[in-house]
């Protein structure tokens, strides 16, 4: 059964294409509404594309266009990259075999990479709910998925020095590689290629494994740790280790940011002894705020909350400058770049070059 093809809807607001001088006329709800626009008919041309892929793939007819595969067809003939076709030619030949797909990428519920990386694992049986579990998952969220569907075995600990040529980021210290399988709980193959670039896959439901370059420094550190918990962890587990590690590090963290690990108390009705006059917040007030909105950005939207649980400040709800207390309920989480929308909306537009700070940590530090 052939799932049917449906056009978008014509822009009233322009005709002949979009442009960027014809965007910069628009107002902000008009733009919004097109930017809308514009990806459910990129999402409506690419359930289109594989349409025609899965039967150009079918006929071979990429052997009369002088490509040895459909692959090459993609990138030669097509000119898509090879990020692209990869993903588009998986996408196309499991919709072949399962349609429903075409409607879900069609809804923008699920993505060309989740559906690359669910075919493998692909049933009759088992293909409406892997699909239905996997809509509106990030990447890391399928990877988990399948690491529960098909769980992977551990990997051995391993920790080792580097070949002499290394990238030049990485080559003004000594450094070497450790691969650690971690546990979400505390615990009672094949070597990866070493990279410079640290890696977290899971392997299980419980288990991820963890790749990074260390340096020489902290090499040291992480032997002379195992050393002092031999009469805990006999082995020397480098994932137990790092698990302690973390736990005392996340624990102080929390507790000089937020003052976290004390017993918190929510008033029900605004308490005097909390009420703060001065911009300073006191460790009990942010306890109770980090508390009530769950240690994530509490920015609302039209589409929900914010997901940030990184970069987080204190937000005067009230603005210090117009008054606001910095009491608990003035208080709010938000990331750093809601922080700054929020004093935009209020104060109005910030210089250019802090806009594009803020939007800059956001792509070095990627999603929270």
């Amino acid at each position: 059964m052939t799932t049917p093809i449906l056009r978008p809807r014509k822009s009233p607001w322009y005709d002949g294409g979009m442009t960027i001088k014809s965007a910069a006329f628009l107002s902000d709800h008009e733009l919004l509404e097109e930017v809308a626009r514009a990806a459910a008919s990129a999402r409506h041309a690419t359930s289109e594309l594989l349409t025609l892929i899965g039967e150009i793939d079918v006929r071979r007819l990429y052997l009369g266009q002088a490509c040895s595969s459909t692959f090459q067809f993609c990138t030669q003939v097509l000119r898509l990259s090879e990020h692209s076709s990869y993903h588009r030619i998986e996408a196309a030949r499991a919709a072949r075999q399962f349609p429903r797909i075409l409607e879900l990428l069609t809804e923008g519920v699920v993505t060309l990479t989740t559906v690359a990386m669910l075919r493998p694992h692909l049933t009759t049986e088992n293909h409406e709910a892997l699909l239905a579990g996997a809509t509106h998952k990030s990447k890391k969220e399928v990877a988990h998925q399948i690491a529960c569907l098909a769980p992977r075995p551990a990997v051995a600990p391993l920790v080792r020095k580097l070949p002499a040529a290394v990238p030049r980021s990485v080559a003004a210290t000594p450094v070497v590689t450790a691969v650690i399988p971690l546990m979400t709980e505390r615990p009672a193959g094949r070597e990866p290629a070493v990279s410079s670039r640290p890696a977290i896959a899971p392997l299980a439901s419980d288990r991820y494994l963890l790749r990074v370059t260390l340096s020489s420094e902290a090499h040291e550190k992480l032997r002379r740790a195992q050393d002092l918990l031999r009469h805990v962890i006999p082995s020397g587990d480098v994932g137990a280790v790092v698990d302690r590690a973390l736990t005392l590090l996340v624990a102080d963290l929390e507790k000089k940011k937020f003052g976290a690990g004390r017993r918190v108390v929510v008033p029900s009705a605004p308490s005097s002894a909390l009420r703060n006059p001065s911009r300073y917040i006191p460790a009990a007030v942010r306890r109770i705020v980090w508390a009530r909105d769950g240690g994530r950005c509490s920015f609302e939207g039209p589409h929900g909350r914010c997901t940030a649980m990184g970069r987080l400040e204190f937000h005067h709800v009230v603005p210090f400058a117009d008054g606001g207390a910095s009491d608990a309920t003035n208080l709010a989480l938000r990331c750093r770049a809601h922080n700054h929308f929020e004093g935009e909306l209020r104060f109005g537009l910030r210089r250019r070059e802090d806009a594009r700070e803020v939007e800059a940590d956001s792509v070095r530090t990627g999603p929270s």
